[in-house]
């Protein structure tokens, strides 16, 4: 096969295909290109505080455009519904969380839980929820993060089965005093201003997110395929010449073959 290859006819038709290839594969080249330069970047004002009613709604799901977003929520702290999450990280310590039961007033009515502040030991949290439902009443307003409720995580065989690790609403509206069939909101507050014993929570904005132009991806895999396709078409042809040559010379050595018989019988 290697004979037909080298015969001047498919040596030029080798550099076309080549050619061919080459421009696919700038094809290729130039669509990924666009795709990364037309990477969307996608940026929300979440630093910007907006009402929480412009965002959510009790009892539906927490959009993405909410997650993140600073919130100001205006309602009022059910006394006795304030608990202690543990395992929750601030710079990377491990203490705990104090989250209150707001009742929101200056929006859609719903009960949201709040992060009130953050903890290096369960004492003093516990001291500060204790505080701080002894203190609960009247409106107040929040400012705050925004995100949605985390998934309720089953206490360890060997730890206090009231014990929480998460901000679940699931599980907080079966904690909270009685509250059977009412509207709730799916998310939480992590809130600016610490309650009394408590620093700060670190909350810091999301990570803004790269969409890529996944069309122009596609085409640029397509091309590449294409530039393949170019130089297996010529294999090919190769290929088939070479049996079509071979086939002949075999009919023709079996002619000879037969007439070579035929003349000395």
């Amino acid at each position: 096969m290697l004979h037909m290859m080298l015969r001047p006819r498919w040596v030029l038709a080798l550099l076309a295909a080549l050619a061919i290839a080459a421009g696919f594969a700038l094809l290729g080249q130039w669509q990924l290109e666009r795709a990364v330069e037309q990477a969307v970047v996608v940026e929300r004002p979440t630093e910007e505080v907006r009402p929480l009613a412009a965002l959510a709604e009790p009892d539906g799901p927490t959009e993405q455009a909410a997650t993140g977003q600073r919130v100001e929520v205006t309602g009022s702290f059910v006394p006795g519904d304030t608990v202690v999450i543990e395992g929750r990280l601030n710079e990377g310590v491990e203490g705990y969380w104090v989250v209150g039961h707001l009742e929101v007033t200056d929006a859609a009515p719903g009960g949201l839980p709040v992060a009130l502040g953050w903890a290096a030991d369960a004492d003093t949290a516990r001291a500060a929820a204790d505080r701080f439902d002894a203190g609960a009443g009247g409106e107040t307003t929040v400012v705050g993060r925004f995100l949605p409720s985390e998934a309720p995580v089953a206490p360890a065989d060997d730890a206090d089965p009231r014990s929480m690790t998460t901000v679940a609403v699931a599980h907080l509206i079966n904690v909270w005093a009685d509250y059977d069939d009412r509207p709730v909101y799916f998310g939480y507050v992590t809130a600016r201003d610490p309650a009394a014993g408590l620093e700060a929570i670190s909350s810091p904005p999301p990570e803004q997110s790269v969409e890529l132009n996944w069309l122009n991806v596609f085409y640029a895999v397509e091309w590449v395929v294409f530039a393949g396709f170019a130089v297996f078409l010529w294999y090919r042809l190769v290929r088939d010449a070479v049996e079509r040559e071979r086939d002949a010379a075999e009919v023709a050595a079996a002619s000879g073959t037969a007439s070579s018989g035929t003349v000395g019988g």
